[in-house]
């Protein structure tokens, strides 16, 4: 194979060397200048004509290849700077799971039973893993056209699994707290047997040969896949092929993206939990406007094998649930890397519920919450934790320091190489979303940013990593507005962790209010759940529910 790919290159250069009209001009080279910013004289462009028709030749010779998403890129992003140290030993983790857990007199309760109660049922055989399947899959076929969340269902693999499930808990086997318990996948994850559409026209038949590394993750746990979850078109919003994935608080109202229907899905209680997955904001922003807790982990922490390529330095994945706790039973099971992802990183996940949280640094980004009223919910979760016995700090967020322009450039470079093919097709126009911000303008002008200034921008990035780090890395926990730009884009450029939960009282048609712990060191996800979930069991907001799917 590398012989051949060394003789295709040989041969193209011979041809290359035998070309004697010029393609580009140096009248197009100055037109070309401005959209670059460049300033070359008249014989620096007559020098430069000749390359530049050969790099057209190299141009179309890659062109013909039309690289499917899935192929690798080599150069992987690594968030662990050089002074970084870390702890690399797994302890045990000890659950929760309670043992005097009564069936519901209304089944309808059980949409929002916690996976640790869910767990304790069918632990001791008081549901079979078949029944609480057909449950929520029924939930599924009641409740998805209306909240457009529902790509797929996955009834046939779904029955296999919860069959298997009973079987290990007749032997008294108990793999993990997720066995037995039902799930949705966000449908940019290829799973054998099933379509995966990516949430667009172009992609809406795709069938992939492959498991990914999350669905084997928790096939290996014993936990259930039910369905593909909407995601808006390739990983942008809440609008897919289907329609508009809906808020489960207010119908006339988005659920945010790109992890829409994982969000949606969860709260709504037709499934106990869904896997996400983020660029820039598509676990945090679905979640807060959903008002799910939503776990993005750190950059690394969960091998992408098998999931749709957006941006290679970016993308992560993770669990959107309705807990703390939820959250921590799902990434324990679907942490860690393979040899395929070489981003990926197996690191311990240290969890337990027994944290004490006034031992821990805690600080809240003051120019982010000081302006806002007094009874903005912001402050209310800092005055929370203070009656607590929590001692909460002021910093000065990092907020001048260009992440999002740096996050966009790159992200926006690498979805184009991830989607060439698309885009050099014609076939983007098929999409849904047309408009000027969305994808298919996106690939289209993000052609033209040089490789020369990709790479610039990746090492400013690596700048911006190095000058965050000791104020980030002086807490262990951050408290942010969830939906603050500048806190959201610098710690997906740093590879940090935060976990985005809800913060307040719902208002009659309004989710409850949200707030972000975002972790200050890299790999401390158990260190922000158990925080998180030592809130909610302070405030109990996680236990309000829609009440359109409440019977």
């Amino acid at each position: 194979m590398l012989l051949k790919t060394i003789l295709c290159f040989s041969s193209f250069f011979v041809l290359t060397s035998t070309i004697h009209a010029q393609d580009v001009s140096v009248s197009e080279i100055i037109t070309a200048e401005k959209i670059y910013d460049l300033h070359f004289t008249d014989a620096k462009r007559d020098s430069m004509v000749s390359q530049m028709n050969t790099n057209l030749k190299f141009y179309q010779y890659l062109h013909e290849f039309n690289l499917p998403n899935s192929v690798p890129l080599p150069n992987w992003f690594d968030p662990v700077l050089p002074t970084m140290t870390f702890n690399t030993k797994q302890q045990p983790i000890k659950w929760n799971i309670p043992a005097d857990v009564a069936m519901p007199a209304d089944t309808n309760q059980l949409a929002f039973y916690t996976i640790a109660q869910l767990s304790s049922l069918l632990r001791h055989h008081k549901i079979t893993s078949v029944q609480l399947t057909q449950f929520f899959i029924n939930r599924l076929k009641k409740h998805g056209d209306t909240l457009h969340c529902v790509i797929s269902l996955t009834e046939q693999i779904a029955m296999e699994q919860a069959i298997q499930a009973d079987e290990a808990f007749a032997k008294g086997i108990y793999k993990s707290p997720l066995q037995g318990i039902p799930y949705g996948l966000k449908d940019l994850f290829a799973v054998k047997g099933t379509r995966t559409t990516f949430g667009t026209p172009p992609f809406k038949d795709q069938v992939i040969d492959e498991d990914a590394f999350v669905y084997q993750q928790l096939k290996d746990a014993g936990a259930v896949l039910i369905a593909k979850l909407s995601m808006g078109e390739l990983a942008m919003d809440d609008i897919w092929f289907g329609g508009q994935t809906k808020n489960p608080w207010n119908l006339q109202q988005g659920s945010n993206g790109s992890s829409a229907g994982s969000a949606s899905a969860t709260v709504a209680g037709l499934v106990p939990f869904a896997i996400g997955t983020e660029t820039y904001g598509s676990i945090v922003a679905p979640s807060a406007v959903c008002g799910a807790t939503g776990l993005r982990p750190t950059f690394g922490s969960v091998a992408r094998t098998g999931g749709m390529n957006l941006a290679w330095t970016s993308d992560r994945i993770g669990p959107i649930c309705r807990s703390a706790e939820d959250c921590a039973m799902v990434f324990a099971s679907i942490h860690g890397s393979d040899t395929y992802d070489r981003a990926s990183r197996t690191m311990p996940f240290n969890y337990t519920d027994n944290i004490d949280i006034k031992n821990l640094k805690v600080a809240y980004a003051k120019n982010y919450i000081d302006s806002l009223p007094d009874n903005s919910p912001e402050k209310a979760v800092i005055k929370t934790l203070q009656d607590a016995g929590v001692q909460v700090v002021a910093i000065d967020f990092p907020s001048n320091l260009h992440t999002n322009d740096l996050l966009l450039s790159i992200w926006y470079a690498e979805s184009a190489a991830a989607f060439d093919p698309l885009t050099r097709s014609g076939k983007d126009s098929e999409m849904i979303q047309q408009w000027q911000n969305r994808y298919p303008n996106v690939f289209r002008t993000a052609r033209f940013i040089p490789a020369v200034e990709y790479l610039t921008t990746c090492r400013l990035r690596y700048m911006v990593m190095q000058q965050a780090f000791p104020l980030l890395s002086e807490y262990d926990i951050i408290i942010v507005p969830s939906m603050a730009e500048e806190p959201m884009a610098l710690t997906c450029l740093t590879g940090n962790p935060c976990i985005t939960l809800p913060s307040g009282i719902a208002a009659a048609g309004v989710a409850p209010p949200s707030i972000t712990f975002i972790g200050g060191k890299l790999y401390s996800e158990a260190t922000i759940a158990a925080f998180a979930n030592k809130f909610q069991q302070i405030t109990l907001y996680q236990q309000q529910h829609p009440p359109m799917f409440t019977k």
